[in-house]
């Protein structure tokens, strides 16, 4: 799952889960964007900020994890670039990608739009009556909907209400609202910022280690959630079990709703 997660929230973690239960995913591997190039007119948070928010905020599911390989990265952040490494990464996975819906409404303004479509299938989520209109050129089996009720939360608005003193608690996980407390992420301009962030490492030991896809051939997405545009990632990746063939879209830009109660 790409996106910027700046910071991530509940929503982002719910619309993974919500994906990963919908499609069958082994996995779902959160790409936190290193330069996301469509937001150079507004300050993003540190690159390392943002990995190791989204880092605390997965630790908790064994099904997640956490890839640097956009964070990274040189350069601005695209999708492309990031679905080709895992691509290279997991040469015998499904991938799918997770995005906002508003995102994937721009999809055909993304680099090398064409060669997407033949890397993953893409899942944009969305608010429950969030009204969107997708071009009618999109590829419909290349495509799906989803409803999540957990994304009426906001990164903006996290970072609002951090800004003006307003608690954040249960918006996103508890580490993360310590992370942003300590780090003085989001604070008004004149405030400190966070400085000698540490990077965590992996189980194995490296820093935001990627499980390898097992030889039974999974099925890995990446997502991002937010209107994060071609961010590379609003998110997170996924595989799915071997043998299941290929995945049935949730038919030709289709809308599916999320059980709220699951």
């Amino acid at each position: 799952m790409g996106g910027t997660f700046d910071p991530v929230h509940n929503g982002h973690l719910v619309a993974a889960s919500e994906v990963a239960a919908l499609f069958d995913l082994d996995e779902v591997v959160f790409v936190p964007s290193g330069q996301p190039w469509q937001k150079a007119d507004r300050e993003v948070s540190p690159a390392e900020a943002r990995y190791l928010m989204t880092f605390l905020a997965t630790a908790g599911n064994p099904r997640f994890t956490v890839s640097r390989i956009d964070v990274d990265r040189s350069g601005p952040t695209y999708t492309i670039d990031t679905l080709r490494d895992l691509r290279r990464q997991r040469s015998d996975a499904t991938l799918f990608f997770i995005t906002g819906a508003d995102a994937l409404a721009q999809i055909l303004s993304w680099r090398d739009v064409q060669e997407l479509f033949g890397l993953a299938h893409f899942v944009g989520v969305t608010r429950p009556g969030y009204q969107l209109e997708l071009d009618a050129s999109l590829p419909v089996d290349a495509v799906s909907l989803l409803e999540v009720p957990a994304l009426a939360i906001s990164s903006s608005d996290i970072r609002a209400r951090v800004s003006r003193g307003a608690p954040i608690w249960y918006l996103t996980p508890d580490g993360v609202v310590r992370f942003i407390a300590k780090s003085g992420l989001y604070q008004p301009r004149g405030q400190a910022a966070p400085t000698g962030l540490v990077v965590p490492t992996g189980p194995a030991g490296s820093p935001g280690l990627v499980r390898p896809a097992g030889p039974a051939g999974p099925r890995a997405g990446a997502a991002g959630t937010g209107s994060g545009g071609d961010t590379g990632g609003s998110g997170a990746g996924g595989a799915a079990p071997a043998g299941t063939g290929p995945i049935r879209p949730a038919g030709p830009l289709s809308r599916r709703r999320a059980d709220p109660g699951s």
